[in-house]
């Protein structure tokens, strides 16, 4: 398979212990311990106040890492496409609708039942930014974190521009957490654009390997508990490798047969190895269809009807 690169950036991150990616990335190093009293829920600046209240646990949580990632990329969040990915959705607020439903479904909130849809963050998100460029919403099972990275990979290798990835899931609540196992809140960021673009920054190396037992890098031992139970736990063997800002080979189960294999490079690393970047614009579309992720291209059905 043909190796490729993306640029990192910036990083944003989020749990109620590492509330920031400058404390993740210090406990990773094992520079100091995780806090022991969880951090309040952020409330995003961009929101008015009255919508800052409203707002479920994913809507801000995601906003917070979206906007501290793009602050870290310097970059106007208002220029970039966006994948959003999250296992189960906000969870808290699914609960509540079926409980709601149960006893009082008359009761039953509209604002709710729009905060319920999967696409809520993205579309929040959008709104809040005056966004006019494509989001992507997806999901896909405990491979979630994996399949949104490739999505948002191949949409700047395709489109040759930058991307925000985020990330998140949410506490499962009530008679949900029986079949939704998700524990605490958990989100990331990642700006990425095209390597050529960035070469003073950190990039990944990555290829979409055939693989007869595809399965996910596990985490350290030391790092194992920080995440644990949450539905991007396994997103953190590539935080900890950001954190150590040096190579280090990763891999992600994308289904039966398939994984995504990663290398985190520095700078100099990707200038000695990073191949020329001339792939045709419509590379990307086409690995998205071949390795089924799930994504219509906006762009390629205008491109057809302007053929």
């Amino acid at each position: 398979m043909i190796k490729r690169y993306a640029a990192i950036e910036g990083i944003g991150f989020w749990a109620p212990q590492l509330p920031s990616w400058a404390i993740a990335r210090s406990v990773l190093r094992g520079e100091g311990p995780a806090a022991s009293a969880p951090a309040p829920r952020p409330m995003p600046p961009a929101l008015r106040a009255s919508e800052r209240r409203a707002i479920g646990d994913t809507i801000a949580i995601s906003f917070e890492v979206a906007a501290r990632a793009c602050e870290a990329a310097n970059r106007d969040p208002a220029s970039l496409a966006s994948v959003f990915a999250s296992t189960y959705g906000d969870l808290p607020i699914t609960h509540f609708m079926c409980e709601t439903l149960a006893r009082t479904p008359s009761l039953l909130s509209p604002t709710l039942f729009n905060d319920s849809t999967h696409n809520a963050a993205a579309g929040h998100w959008a709104i809040a930014m005056q966004c006019q460029a494509s989001y992507t919403a997806l999901a896909a099972g405990r491979r979630t974190f994996a399949e949104g990275l490739l999505e948002a990979l191949l949409q700047v290798e395709s489109e040759g521009l930058p991307v925000l990835y985020v990330a998140y899931d949410v506490e499962a609540r009530g008679p949900l957490a029986a079949v939704a196992r998700s524990r605490g809140s958990v989100a990331l960021a990642f700006v990425l654009s095209p390597a050529a673009e960035q070469n003073e920054r950190l990039a990944l190396r990555w290829e979409v390997a055939s693989d007869p037992a595809p399965s996910d890098t596990g985490p350290q031992r030391e790092h194992a508990e920080l995440l644990a139970g949450n539905g991007m736990a396994n997103c953190l063997p590539l935080l900890a490798a950001l954190a150590d800002a040096g190579p280090r080979q990763l891999h992600f189960a994308l289904g039966p047969t398939l994984s995504l294999e990663l290398a985190v490079m520095g700078a100099l690393e990707m200038t000695h190895e990073c191949e020329p970047q001339g792939v045709a614009r419509s590379a990307g579309v086409c690995t998205a269809a071949v390795y089924g992720v799930t994504r219509i291209d906006a762009i390629a059905k205008t491109k057809a009807a302007e053929g």
